[in-house]
């Protein structure tokens, strides 16, 4: 390893399983020297096997609502206390549709599910960046980074109201990122992930047709959970300190693929 981020402190947010993007990131970030607290939703955390990654990586675990202001200011204070300072880093690592878990298309959405998928997913990121703002807990050149899709740009039916959250996430990364490089040189980006079978993902139709899919389209193939880990890692790292505002692809040349012959050769008679 590199030590990339040796004495560097941070928060990680979504940790579930080790299918997860966060675990792997978390498990990452420990090889390379960070040190880090762990957080989910209490019902998630009663899921998954955080208490392992926690245990693995020398991390302590609060549980935190992320779209809870008074849980988030928990949180981070606590987080302060526990690593002896301000904070470096920030994966947010968080996505929920009711309206996905429930069946419900896109065209027949109730709106209270909508609402509260809007809010977990996407809201719950400018809640966070707002309450590590107002208390100042944010080291100078510190990154923050939230996970999105490219169904955020084109349109993937079965992603459902998902989409829409992620273009709010992504919009959110934009604007806040704005105030806290103009204010406190933090960078904010959001890194646009490959299909990926965590748990999460797993739960969306066709999930398995559409990785094939994907696979057959991206000239690198598709980004596993342990790509997307080492690409976090950097932009955590002090060697992307210029880079703000961004939607980054991490998707193997998906996102700037038209057609490939793998798929070419698939439709021809």
């Amino acid at each position: 390893m590199y030590n990339l981020l040796k004495g560097k402190k941070g928060i990680i947010f979504g940790a579930l399983d080790e299918n997860s993007i966060a675990w792997k990131t978390a498990e990452r970030v420990h090889q390379e020297g960070g040190t880090f607290v762990l957080t989910n939703a209490p019902i998630a955390m009663r899921m998954g096997q955080i208490q392992e990654l926690a245990d693995k990586t020398g991390s302590e675990i609060i549980p935190a609502d992320a779209t809870s202001a008074e849980d988030l200011e928990n949180l981070i204070t606590k987080s302060m206390e526990i690593l002896g300072g301000k904070i470096d880093f920030v994966l947010h690592s968080i996505g929920m549709s009711v309206n996905v878990r429930k069946g419900r298309h896109y065209t027949d959405q109730n709106y209270d599910f909508t609402t509260k998928g809007w809010d977990v997913s996407a809201v719950s990121f400018h809640k966070v960046m707002q309450t590590l703002y107002k208390q100042d807990a944010m080291n100078e050149w510190g990154s923050i980074v939230a996970l999105t899709y490219m169904a955020a740009q084109r349109t993937f039916p079965d992603y459902n109201d998902m989409a829409d959250n992620k273009a709010y996430l992504e919009s959110i990364a934009r604007s806040f990122g704005y105030f806290f490089g103009k204010d406190k040189n933090v960078r904010v980006n959001t890194i646009s992930q490959s299909p990926t079978p965590t748990t999460a993902g797993q739960g969306v139709k066709g999930f398995g047709g559409f990785i094939a899919y994907a696979e057959k389209m991206s000239p690198l193939g598709n980004a596993t959970a342990q790509d997307c880990a080492d690409y976090t890692v950097t932009l955590f790292s002090d060697l992307t300190k210029k880079v703000t505002m961004q939607n980054l692809f991490h998707d193997g040349g998906f996102s700037n693929t038209g057609v490939s012959m793998e798929v070419i050769e698939r439709f021809e008679d």
